[in-house]
């Protein structure tokens, strides 16, 4: 499923489009997509596909087509705070660019039935915090993964304001879903090759609306599984009960963010966006046919627009050459701020959540 976009030459290229493409359509949704690199989520030798349109399975490692995940994120209406539940969390991918939204006191929970796949998750989830740039620049709610089938959670588990399940839902299996959601939650799964989305009105009522026609693979359900191959999902904590410690790092950092983007506006320095290059265009010059004798000759045609592709050539070829010149790396003025601070180093490895960069 997918091919709905050009495929983008990096990340921001691949978000470019789907914003052009009306499948992004928010600024807190778009935020989330740039933070977190497609690509990284890839196993080393298929990253060239990373950035197009399109589903990626290897193994039990599966990621949705770049829309797809689009579509789910603007669906669910996330706000910080909110409790998300992934049932088929995969790589973590979404659960991450989820809990960039969610904020500190959200709950993040994901089940996937894959033991390697949750390992996988974790691992990426733990280079994020320890290695992307964007970690700094976002309050996170850290997600939960653990192992198990998703049609085996206990009936008396805590409900959430947010859901979504990646793979196909049987009609049979609808109001299961149902019942995990919180009244006034929205709900977002694919039934019947619809990706669906439905808001809990009241505690007995639900607005169901079709966002997307989609192909998912059905969830795997127990009859199909061999006796003891799958798992009840493991303890989810219902709420994120914060030690001192923990909230004291949170709004330390909140408000060494807040203190750093007011000097910033005090200064007139707008916050930097990632660059955006221009896109390619593909010269096509204009032909026009005339009789000679009894032949259909093609005669080319110069016009304005041929002018206008000149000089945009022009422009690349500018814009590539100082492409050529190394980029500086990246400030990262939170963490100045932090190491600046009159306190002992194992402290200032805390308050950085012990990331070297």
């Amino acid at each position: 499923m997918g091919g709905a976009v050009s495929a983008g030459e990096d990340n921001d290229d691949l978000i470019d489009n789907l914003k052009e493409a009306q499948y992004i359509r928010t600024e807190r949704v778009e935020q989330a997509f740039r933070a977190i690199d497609r690509g990284d989520y890839y196993l080393e030798g298929y990253r060239d596909n990373a950035y197009k349109d399109l589903a990626w399975k290897h193994g039990n490692i599966h990621l949705s087509a770049p829309c797809i995940y689009s579509e789910v994120m603007e669906a669910l209406k996330l706000q910080p705070g909110l409790s998300f539940l992934n049932l088929g969390s995969g790589t973590g991918y979404l659960s991450t660019m989820v809990g960039l939204i969610l904020g500190p006191f959200g709950i993040n929970h994901g089940i996937e039935l894959h033991s390697d796949v949750v390992e996988y998750a974790k691992e990426k989830l733990e280079s994020f915090i320890k290695n992307s740039d964007s970690f700094d620049k976002f309050e996170f709610c850290e997600p939960a993964f653990v192992v198990g089938n998703c049609l085996q959670i206990a009936s008396d588990s805590h409900q959430y304001d947010r859901i979504y399940c990646g793979a196909g839902v049987q009609k049979d299996h609808e109001n299961y879903m149902k019942i995990l959601l919180k009244v006034g939650g929205i709900l977002v799964m694919p039934i019947e090759d619809q990706l669906t989305q439905i808001m809990r009105t009241g505690q007995n009522t639900w607005e169901s609306k079709n966002i997307l026609a989609v192909s998912f693979a059905p969830l795997v359900q127990l009859l199909r599984m061999v006796p003891g191959s799958w798992e009840t999902p493991g303890n989810l904590s219902p709420c994120a009960v914060r030690n001192l410690q923990d909230l004291a790092r949170i709004y330390i950092r909140r408000t060494l963010r807040n203190f750093i983007n007011d000097e910033m506006q005090a200064k007139g320095i707008p916050q930097r966006a990632p660059p955006k290059r221009k896109r390619k265009r593909v010269k096509q010059r204009i032909n026009t046919y005339v009789f000679v004798g009894n032949q259909l000759i093609p005669q080319p045609l110069d016009s304005e627009e041929d002018e206008k592709m000149e000089e945009d050539k022009e422009e690349e070829e500018k814009d590539d050459s100082d492409a050529m010149k190394p980029e500086e790396p990246p400030q990262n003025l939170l963490r100045e701020k932090i190491m600046k601070l009159p306190l002992p180093e194992s402290l200032k490895a805390y308050l950085t959540y012990f990331r070297e960069k």
